[in-house]
């Protein structure tokens, strides 16, 4: 367990885990943004999901292992080896010389990342009491609006200089400047002792989240989900996490103790698997949109991004008094509903939407997700004590990566699959989904004024998903238990569990 740390330690911790989530968040940043001028450079068009889901589905694999082995042997340890995996992936990133490689190594990449979003927040959990923790939650998401305003600098220079294999290279100096300040600046009290390692637990788990994403990863290859294909691979994930359940009630230590799912808990991380699909798809379709419709340089196209990230920062700061004071439900609630209506104006954007729009509408966008995913996470460290903090702070960010890695995929079938409906419907018969931007690819005739138009109302088609599924978070929002608070919590008042919240 963490030992009880004096106001300059807390804040030497702060620093570190600062700079930890901003190894990640400066890489997701700079990802996104170059992601045009990476599928051009290696004609892959038509994989440009699978550079993000499987990224996302290895860190949901190794999100859970990741949490129960932190409450075993420690966050720190799990982070440092979290920061190394990374920085290898990033290195094979960079060299990577065609798409199919590039994927595999973001794999790689992303099992370090798996440690890198979770762990810091369980650190918090942790060390800070609850009249605190709040603020320093809201610091560490001011590291994401950091991270958006230098990133794009950051990425468009080393793109515009250079080329996209830096942007994976930037990451070195960051992490072994991460990992120097987390070994001196973090000392954990930490007792060893012989465990047992649920390794059945782990992998069937694993397997049932491979068959089950399996679904979603590849659902661009086709036009539907309803295959023979999907549906024996649901069955297969369904008897699996049979199994899996069957297996955790046995363990003296299980992966996932199903004692930290309480009612609240689960409804809290379904909102949160539908917020994180819509936030993913929106940073994923939003440069794509600036650069392959409105035009802009990867640059430019980051700077009119910088919005949603200044305004997410500056909604977090103060939720932790906000909610001391009026409860997790009603501002989870309020910054669903803020969602959903402020992506109301995406479906407004044309070919030729002033600069100044475009700001002020990702400016809006940052402010339902910046106080919906704050609340969400201090709802969930709130809702265990020290022992269980890890497992249920894992279950939330597993569920999170499902929803990007699920939505990036869905998002990536529908995208594709209206480009075609849209060149079928406007005559243009030859094309390469591949190499969507070399006109040769196409038959004799065919204009790049009639490509931008079937991109843009692709990323509409999108846009419009994205605020269907706003619409069902609210709902969800809504009707959702108020969240109980563990006696158990560092500093907080015992706060007996209701009958609505108790575990089953």
């Amino acid at each position: 367990m963490t030992t009880l740390l004096t106001s300059a330690e807390k804040n030497r911790l702060i620093a570190a885990l600062a700079l930890a989530m901003f190894l990640a968040a400066v890489e997701g940043t700079i990802v996104t943004l170059a992601i045009p001028t990476i599928v051009g450079d290696l004609q892959g068009f038509d994989l440009i999901s699978h550079v993000f889901s499987l990224y996302l589905l290895t860190g949901a694999l190794a999100t859970p292992i990741y949490g129960k082995l932190s409450d075993l042997y420690g966050r720190k340890r799990m982070l440092m080896v979290g920061i190394v995996i990374f920085l290898v992936g990033s290195v094979l990133c960079g060299f990577a010389q065609d798409m199919v490689s590039l994927i595999i190594f973001r794999a790689v990449q992303g099992i370090g990342a798996g440690a890198i979003y979770l762990v810091p927040m369980i650190i918090v959990g942790d060390v800070f009491p609850l009249n605190e923790r709040g603020k320093v939650q809201g610091m560490l998401s001011m590291v994401w609006g950091v991270a958006g305003l230098l990133g794009p600098f950051l990425g468009g220079l080393l793109i515009d200089l250079l080329s996209w294999h830096w942007i994976f290279f930037i990451n070195i100096p960051f992490g072994l400047l991460t990992i120097v300040i987390l070994q001196t600046s973090f000392t954990e009290d930490f007792h060893r002792q012989r465990h047992h390692i649920d390794f059945p637990g782990i992998v069937t788990l694993t397997l049932a989240m491979l068959a089950f994403l399996a679904i979603f990863v590849f659902a661009d290859e086709g036009a539907t989900l309803l295959t023979a294909r999907n549906a024996v691979l649901l069955a297969v994930s369904v008897l699996l996490l049979f199994v899996f359940y069957r297996i955790e009630r046995r363990s003296p230590e299980p992966i996932v103790p199903f004692d930290v799912l309480t009612k609240s808990s689960v409804f809290v991380n379904i909102v949160a698997l539908l917020l994180m699909a819509v936030i993913f798809a929106f940073d994923v379709y939003t440069p794509l949109y600036l650069q392959n419709v409105r035009g802009l340089t990867p640059l430019f196209a980051g700077l009119a991004l910088l919005a949603s990230s200044v305004s997410w920062m500056l909604v977090s700061i103060p939720l932790g008094k906000l909610m001391l004071r009026f409860g997790g439900k009603p501002l989870n609630a309020i910054g669903m509903g803020a969602t959903f209506l402020l992506l109301l104006p995406l479906l407004l954007l044309t070919q030729d939407s002033p600069i100044i729009f475009i700001v002020v509408v990702a400016f809006l966008f940052g402010i339902g997700p910046g106080i919906a995913m704050t609340t969400q996470t201090m709802i969930i460290q709130n809702s265990v004590g020290f022992e269980k903090r890890g497992a249920a702070v894992a279950v939330n960010s597993l569920v999170r990566t499902l929803g990007q890695t699920i939505g990036i995929s869905v998002f990536g079938a529908l995208f594709n699959a209206r480009i075609i409906q849209g060149f079928e419907e406007g005559g243009i018969t030859q094309y390469d989904l591949g190499n969507l931007y070399d006109l040769a690819a196409y038959q004799e005739g065919v204009s790049w004024d009639q490509i931008v138009a079937v991109l843009l109302d692709s990323v509409h088609v999108v846009y419009f998903a994205l605020i269907v599924i706003a619409a069902l978070g609210v709902v969800l929002s809504l009707i959702m238990p108020r969240p109980a608070l563990s006696a158990e919590v560092p500093g907080a008042a015992p706060t007996p569990q209701t009958d609505a919240d108790a575990s089953e």
